[in-house]
């Protein structure tokens, strides 16, 4: 019966055709693809090739991308050993995008401890000539992983020195036990001056001798202030001394008109001096005015001397008359 079924069943028709047809456009699909990644990847540009030298091309591989500014505009074509033992980065730059490269450009590979390493183009001017086709530049490593036994022994280093600042017997600890010992003392009632003699009866000298400097003070001002009232208070001897060089003024003139009057009288005697009697009456007369006149000079010299404390032995300051 089943034998029956299949063979009533009509054969398809032009399935050789259809067959060549399905497997022509999976051909044409496949090759479209490869060319399409081929394009995509950069087989039909025109590009120039830039050689990069570097000494270890340890993380560079086939494929990678030469950035400038975050974009690619390169990939690495080849990577090959030079005969100087150098490593040879064969770099393809499309022709669109080598205006930004220039002789002047610098290249650099960095290696981070995260991720895989990296090849950058940095151009400063970008008014130098282009950069030729087939060109070699020197690379400029940067290896955060070499850098990092440097870090853990300049850390290490650190740790060591922390270490021994914080010792017990390290300068840093004495310095600090100094300083509380310091602050301890200034907290004492002797304060700051404790601290500076260290030794409680030094302080305890200091401290008499200051208050001694200071009621010694306190004397000498009572004593200056009483001397002030003394010599120029309203009884004072200033005052005094004035009025007495006054009265001394006053007396030195009657002195000057009395002497006047002996002038002239004595004028008169030459004048007169067939008149002897009368003359001698009245220069005896003159004579004892001029007596008093001085007596009364004397006496205000001698007051003088005794209210001026500093004044000589009073017999120097006596006139007498011949």
């Amino acid at each position: 019966m089943n034998e029956h079924k299949v063979s009533d069943t009509p054969p398809v028709r032009y399935l050789e055709l259809k067959a060549g047809l399905l497997l022509a456009l999976l051909v044409a699909l496949v090759g479209g693809t490869a060319l399409y990644l081929m394009y995509a990847r950069g087989v039909f540009e025109q590009t120039q090739r830039l050689v990069l030298l570097v000494d270890d091309s340890e993380g560079v591989r086939v494929g990678m991308d030469l950035t400038f500014s975050g974009f690619a505009i390169g990939r690495v074509r080849r990577v090959e050993l030079s005969p100087e033992g150098n490593a040879r980065v064969l770099i393809d730059v499309p022709r669109k995008d080598a205006h930004w490269l220039r002789t002047s450009s610098m290249f650099t590979l960095v290696r981070s401890l995260v991720g895989g390493a990296s090849l950058r183009a940095y151009t400063g001017v970008l008014s130098d000539p282009p950069l030729p086709d087939g060109a070699e530049r020197k690379v400029l490593v940067g290896d955060t992983a070499a850098e990092l036994p440097i870090l853990l022994a300049a850390a290490r280093e650190l740790i060591g020195n922390l270490n021994r600042l914080t010792a017990p017997d390290s300068a840093l600890t004495a310095s600090l036990d100094n300083l509380k010992t310091l602050t301890d003392k200034l907290n004492q009632p002797q304060g700051a001056l404790g601290a500076l003699l260290g030794k409680d009866i030094d302080t305890r000298k200091l401290a008499a001798t200051v208050d001694r400097v200071n009621a010694l003070l306190a004397r000498l001002d009572g004593m200056a202030a009483r001397a002030d009232a003394q010599v120029l208070g309203p009884d004072g001897l200033l005052p005094e001394t004035k009025a007495s060089v006054v009265q001394l003024n006053a007396l030195l003139a009657d002195a000057r008109g009395t002497l006047k009057k002996v002038d002239a009288l004595l004028a008169e005697a030459q004048a007169v001096a067939g008149n002897v009697r009368e003359g001698t009456t009245d220069l005896a007369a003159l004579r004892r005015e001029v007596d008093a006149t001085v007596r009364k000079v004397e006496s205000m010299v001698d007051e003088l001397n005794r209210k001026w404390p500093f004044a000589k032995d009073a017999r120097e300051g006596e006139l007498r008359l011949k």
